[in-house]
């Protein structure tokens, strides 16, 4: 065999090589993408979808980067200064009195209002703040808090702005899950585990940014619908006349009609317990559902909002599935997370068989 033969073959083999490596490439490339799990979370604004999403990144990426921290940092220090205001607001559509000392600050604090750079959480603010928390009328108007818009964990926040404004502070677990910042676009955490991608796709919940909610409706392996049941006597954001409870069931009902969702399983997440129980100690669930005949015992309660929702899926033989949570529970999410996990695997192992 002559060398210019001994040459051609060489090159064959070598370009054969090439072709072989891209072909386990591409193979390689669309396994990934046959193993990429895609979680869609939805529901109504300050449900706690957003503190699901943080959950995963605490539990499967380690947590936060300093961008991210940085910027939770900034936020907590401005909710302190937004729920101040809120509270000042409420003092007075309620008819009640400060101090006559913390009267004349509180409508010094309320000229910052709507001037967003002045949200900023200087000494003077941080100093005022402390004071008015103080007053007893700020601590009554929060006991009311089912009666205006104001996050649960705003109390936690006031109680310990001083560590909050200190230049050394860093948000702890607690402080970021707990802090609010309306999702608006898409939130998405990506994370390994059992040799599957998983994709946590969160919209945001607000009226106004469900309409951007159908571009993500394709290719989702499973839905998770999260409900708030400690809202059944709030009013929505956005229209100060819908109870949050009726808009979420409504919303729910929508969802899982949709052409997209008839044929995937559901995880239906009543989110928010720990604020639910204490809430039935001293408001019934008859503010909500005028039908509802119960006692305040929590069990009987959440069976009864259950049947609400189920009732309202057509395919009485579709699987959904029920799970209480605490958005600030990393182990009880945790927990949560495993069984969806299971199910959806089970779920693809059907499909194979």
């Amino acid at each position: 065999m002559g060398p210019k033969n001994s040459k051609k073959k060489r090159r064959k083999k070598k370009e054969q090589k090439r072709q072989n490596k891209i072909q386990n490439q591409l193979k390689n490339e669309k396994s990934m993408l046959d193993k990429e799990l895609r979680l869609l979370i939805l529901g109504t604004g300050d449900s706690g979808k957003s503190t699901f999403v943080k959950q995963m990144q605490i539990l499967f990426k380690n947590g936060f980067s300093k961008v991210e921290i940085q910027l939770y940092r900034d936020t907590i220090r401005r909710n302190l200064v937004s729920h101040t205001l809120k509270l000042i607001k409420a003092v007075e559509d309620f008819n009640l009195n400060l101090s006559r000392e913390n009267t004349k600050l509180a409508q010094d604090f309320l000229l910052i209002e709507d001037e967003e750079s002045k949200l900023e959480l200087t000494e003077k603010k941080k100093n005022q703040i402390i004071q008015l928390w103080s007053d007893k009328a700020m601590k009554h108007v929060f006991e009311r808090r089912s009666e205006f818009q104001i996050p649960d964990s705003a109390a936690s926040f006031l109680d310990q702005v001083e560590e909050i404004s200190s230049t050394d502070y860093v948000p702890t677990k607690d402080h970021i899950l707990g802090c609010r910042i309306p999702t608006t676009g898409v939130k998405e955490v990506t994370f390994s585990t059992d040799d599957f991608t998983w994709r946590i796709i969160d919209v945001g919940g607000q009226r106004s940014e469900r309409r951007k909610w159908i571009h993500h409706f394709e290719n989702i392996s499973i839905l998770i619908y999260v409900v708030a049941l400690s809202e059944y006597n709030l009013k929505l954001f956005e229209e100060q006349n819908i109870n949050r409870m009726i808009e979420s069931l409504k919303l729910f009902k929508q969802i899982v009609t949709n052409e997209y969702f008839v044929q995937k399983d559901c995880m239906l997440l009543f989110n928010k317990m720990d604020l639910f129980e204490e809430k039935l100690k001293t408001i019934d669930l008859e503010v909500c559902f005028s039908n509802y005949t119960g006692s305040n015992d929590v069990d009987e309660a959440v069976e009864f909002i259950s049947e609400k929702f189920l009732d309202s899926v057509e395919n009485k033989y579709r699987n959904i599935h029920i799970f209480r949570s605490t958005g600030t529970d990393t182990s009880r999410i945790q927990k949560i997370f495993e069984e969806i996990k299971s199910s959806v695997l089970e779920g693809l192992q059907n499909d194979l068989d």
